[in-house]
């Protein structure tokens, strides 16, 4: 029973690609930055072979590592989550989806308010913690949505639970993805219930994406096209609109998924289990939090041996990222980097996999590993 443990830490680059000038993104590296962190200890991944990779010359080298490692280059025009798991599964995307650093166009707003029958305010790229400190009371006074973007594709709506339930804040998402398509069509719509009062609002585990299909078939729709079973965990089944995925797994933190990959370790399936681990981006990358990010890495590897331990025999696990979100480096965007690669299983041999240009190379793992065995 063929089984694959896709793990996405998502924003953990480990150095900045060739192009990253055209990104402003020259002398960022994710890694190194938390690597310097007193909160930074992953021993199972140095012995894995991550201070092995090229570049990567802060960790020390492992004499013998225990899995086969190597870095991924980016060929997508983007650095944004959609993109990047995208390209993960085989796909490529030559042309960048559109960004808003401007704001959206009044069109776009005037549809979305004629859809929704509630007046739009902010209307421009911001912090997702800072816009409910600016606007959180005008929104509860006024009940307006507050729409904002970020440097990626996306366009995000709050609203507070008590004025908009989720349920509708999800009609409204879906209102709005149904307009943004064409020249506009960002990669994620995202709603972004939050709770609380002034001063102390908060976001919830109610956030939702609501996001464009891949362009073209992934791996994922040609696993499930030969009977496997594609399992999406976190925000996997949103990022690809649901396509290609027969089973899905939600869960609230990397704490919570990291259990919830224990619970799936010792479940019978056959095929890939897809999961993104999206706090060191979300909670730490985005608002250059150094320790925080250090410390979740941290986490991460002291819970590996146990999730390692319970492999089978022909079980692959595959850790690597979607892009990069260096805590140390100016803004609070991603940034255009190089993505760890580490594959580890019982019937996996330790090797230096070199450099590859894309992070497809991942979809050619698991085609060779699945799609095209013998058996």
């Amino acid at each position: 029973m063929k089984r694959i443990f896709l793990i996405i830490l998502d924003g953990l680059g480990v150095g900045e690609l060739p192009d990253a000038a055209g990104f402003g993104d020259v002398g960022a590296n994710t890694l190194r930055t938390i690597s310097a962190s007193p909160n930074f200890n992953a021993p199972n991944l140095i012995r894995m072979g991550l201070g092995n990779i090229s570049g990567v010359d802060f960790l020390g080298k492992e004499d013998a590592p225990t899995a086969a490692f190597g870095r991924l280059g980016q060929r997508s025009a983007g650095k944004d989550t959609t993109v990047g798991h995208w390209e993960i599964a085989g796909v490529v995307t030559p042309r960048p989806l559109p960004t808003y650093p401007s704001g959206f166009p009044t069109k776009i707003i005037s549809a979305i308010e004629g859809a929704t029958g509630r007046k739009i305010i902010c209307n421009r790229p911001y912090s997702g913690t800072a816009v409910l400190t600016d606007f959180g009371q005008l929104h509860m006074d006024s009940g307006a949505l507050i729409v904002y973007t970020s440097a990626d594709s996306v366009l995000q709506i709050a609203a507070h639970e008590s004025i908009v339930h989720p349920a509708k804040l999800y009609e409204y998402c879906k209102a709005a993805r149904e307009i943004l398509v064409g020249e506009h069509g960002v990669g994620r719509v995202i709603a972004r219930p939050f709770v609380g009062e002034a001063g102390a609002f908060a976001r919830t585990a109610n956030r939702k994406d609501f996001s464009l299909p891949p362009p073209a078939p992934t791996v994922l729709d040609a696993l499930v096209s030969a009977g496997y079973d594609v399992i999406a965990m976190g925000k996997v089944d949103d990022i690809f609109a649901g396509q290609g995925i027969t089973d899905r797994v939600k869960f609230s933190g990397n704490t919570d998924g990291m259990e919830r990959l224990l619970e799936l370790a010792e479940r019978d399936f056959c095929g890939l289990c897809f999961c993104n681990l999206v706090d060191f981006d979300m909670l730490y990358g985005h608002r250059n939090d150094i320790n925080g990010f250090a410390a979740a890495l941290s986490e991460f590897d002291a819970w590996l041996p146990a999730f390692m331990a319970k492999l089978r025999e022909d079980d692959v696990v595959i850790i690597s990222a979607d892009h990069g979100c260096d805590p140390g480096f100016p803004g609070t965007d991603h940034t255009r980097e190089y993505v760890p690669l580490i594959v580890a299983g019982k019937s996996v041999p330790p090797a230096n996999l070199g450099t590859s240009d894309s992070f497809s190379e991942i979809a050619k793992i698991i085609e060779r590993f699945c799609l095209n065995s013998n058996e």
